[in-house]
């Protein structure tokens, strides 16, 4: 007898293989009752929960609220003036990015929230803030109020009794955000963020509505 070409070999295993697999998806599927096309996937749309009601008193001592700066654009960051460098450099940012908007930043609010009242009086944030942008509004309160709106915007913050009890630092999250004027969130900003990405970002909301 002839020996049976090779070709005609691997087409028959081809087949068999074909014929177990198809058997195999219509056991499962007959035993699952699952339709062929169930997989498919699914896209879910939702509202970063970021931003609400704060009242906190400025450098001046008077008492300020979200509700007056609604109209604006808020850009809101929460740190303390002992802070070594981080604080400062985001600071620095922020102006920095106001300054290439032009124009455009009478539209936009920037706020310093302390997240160490205990230290950041008023007449401190004061003295503080005036190191960098003119329109820059420093914030503080009671523990209650600073911690009612650091939870607001999800900021993350605990002192650090590391060194000596009246030179402690304070741990905590480091973001820029950007709230539009009716207080809704619209984009945030990390560590080491450029003031022209920043300034870019703020531009294409203002121009968005």
């Amino acid at each position: 007898m002839a020996p049976v070409p090779r070709s005609v070999v691997w087409g028959l295993i081809g087949a068999a293989l074909f014929a177990v697999g198809t058997f195999a998806f219509v056991v499962v599927h007959k035993l699952t009752n699952a339709p062929v096309a169930s997989v498919r996937t699914v896209a879910t749309l939702g509202e970063a929960q970021i931003g609400g009601p704060f009242t906190l008193i400025d450098g001046e001592g008077v008492e300020r609220s979200e509700g007056e700066f609604r109209g604006r654009h808020l850009l809101v960051y929460f740190g303390f003036t002992f802070c070594p460098d981080v604080c400062p450099t985001e600071l620095q940012v922020m102006s920095a990015a106001l300054d290439r908007l032009g124009p455009l930043a009478e539209s936009v609010q920037p706020l310093f929230i302390t997240i160490d009242p205990e230290r950041d009086t008023p007449a401190a944030m004061k003295d503080y803030v005036g190191n960098f942008h003119p329109r820059l509004i420093g914030l503080t309160g009671s523990a209650q109020a600073v911690a009612k709106a650091a939870k607001a915007y999800r900021v993350y913050y605990r002192r650090n009794d590391a060194r000596d009890a009246s030179q402690y630092l304070m741990d905590h999250s480091s973001i820029v955000y950007l709230m539009g004027p009716d207080g809704r969130y619209l984009a945030h900003f990390g560590p080491n963020t450029k003031p022209e990405t920043m300034a870019a970002t703020i531009r294409k909301h203002i121009a968005g509505g």
